[in-house]
């Protein structure tokens, strides 16, 4: 119950109404909007509340304050919302500004489409990921690579993009369970593979189930060298090695909404094991050779790194554009390390950096960024690595050239 009066004698409570069919609104919902004096929500959602009472269509938060304020004879509203408040709502946002406002409000929950969903098809949700690409950006592939159920609300636009990722992702054996319309009378629920999917298929808002036979097991973010494409058309792209790779990351330190610059990225193995870390971080892979871009496009083909964009540019140029990095790889920079580590820096002072450095000629411009006070104190560790192999009924060990591991981070 509603109980709290602002100063101009409004109050809101926010209501979850289901997928839009009344018959499935909660009691305590019904019970709010029979006792509000006006009500606000979406064309559709409208559809819930008695026809004598006042109605205004609308959705967007800023819009419904605005709305509000400019009808002060009513004190008491409903705002009704669809699914549940709490899953991908505009509750959220709305909240907000009802507090901004000085609006007191409250919240009733209502049935989430994701939970209708599930229990028409006999399954449990608990154990699910849950995702929406409905008006918004999502990165989904991780998601649905890593489990073996996920939910997701989509729409017809961005179902069409969807179904782009699973072909480009090589993912057509999922089963996807669609709900178009669910909880009204022409409401339909099918079962089909991922292969089979058309935007067709979904209305103009989708309830989907995508079952994983085969989700990734690996919690390890880390690859072999061998596990990567080396080569397209004979051309052979260098690659930072694994155990350096694994000690680079490691000063690295990703945070789960990481903006990384891979700089220099080659076959794009860093970005790749950047990528695998989690579905929030978002991994640019800068790099001048065209063959270069391809390769690491193929490895993010191959290892589901939807959240791998890749630039084809030399740095600091093909930087301009990008968010502000909170981490950073130099991995290559071509004579350009002094402009780099500028432009890094200019983007975001705080961002931690990582360099690798085989060539003397890359330390000394490490130096010299020291020494002009563009790098502050850097760790500079030294890597050396030798890898057995089999020489008649011998194991030799063969060493890899030594490499500097350079890096600068923020306390």
């Amino acid at each position: 119950m509603c109980d709290k009066i602002c100063e101009s004698g409004c109050s809101a409570v926010l209501i979850g109404a289901g997928m839009g069919n009344e018959n499935m609104l909660t009691l305590d919902a019904r019970t709010q909007i029979e006792q509000a004096d006006a009500c606000i929500g979406a064309v559709r959602l409208l559809e819930v509340c008695p026809k004598e009472k006042p109605k205004f269509a609308e959705y967007r938060s800023v819009e419904i304050i605005k709305i509000i304020k400019g009808h002060p004879e009513y004190s008491r509203w409903a705002i009704v919302l669809s699914g549940d408040v709490g899953f991908y709502s505009g509750a959220k946002a709305l909240t907000q500004a009802c507090k901004e406002a000085e609006i007191p409000v409250d919240i009733v929950p209502g049935i989430a489409s994701v939970v209708y969903l599930a229990a028409k098809l006999g399954v449990s949700w608990e154990d699910a990921a849950l995702r929406s690409i409905h008006g918004r950006n999502q990165n989904i592939i991780y998601a649905i690579d890593h489990h073996t159920k996920t939910f997701l609300l989509l729409d017809r636009k961005s179902g069409t993009e969807f179904c782009e990722q699973i072909r480009e992702y090589g993912i057509e054996d999922l089963i996807c369970h669609i709900g178009v319309r669910l909880s009204y009378g022409d409401e339909t629920i099918r079962t089909i593979s991922a292969g089979e999917l058309t935007p067709e298929d979904l209305g103009e808002l989708s309830t989907m189930l995508i079952e994983n036979p085969h989700p990734a097991e690996s919690v390890s973010a880390h690859l072999p060298d061998d596990a990567f494409i080396r080569s397209q058309e004979g051309h052979v792209v260098p690659m930072t090695k694994a155990e350096v790779r694994a000690v680079s990351m490691a000063k690295l330190g990703l945070t789960r909404e990481a903006v990384f610059y891979d700089i220099g990225a080659g076959t794009g193995s860093v970005s790749i094991e950047a990528a695998l870390h989690g579905e929030q971080v978002q991994v640019y892979a800068i790099e001048q050779r065209e063959d270069a871009c391809d390769l690491i496009r193929a490895n993010r083909r191959k290892f589901r790194a939807a959240q791998v964009q890749v630039i084809h540019g030399s740095a600091p140029e093909a930087m301009e554009g990008l968010p502000a990095p909170t981490h950073a790889f130099i991995g290559g920079s071509t004579g350009h390390l002094h402009d780099i580590i500028r432009m890094l820096k200019e983007k975001n002072p705080e961002v931690t950096l990582v360099i690798n450095a085989i060539s003397l000629e890359t330390v000394e411009e490490v130096m010299c960024a020291v020494r002009s006070g563009l790098l502050t104190d850097p760790e500079i560790v030294q890597m050396n690595v030798a890898a057995s192999r089999v020489l008649g009924r011998y194991h030799m060990m063969t060493g890899q050239n030594p490499v500097y591991i350079i890096t600068e981070r923020k306390q």
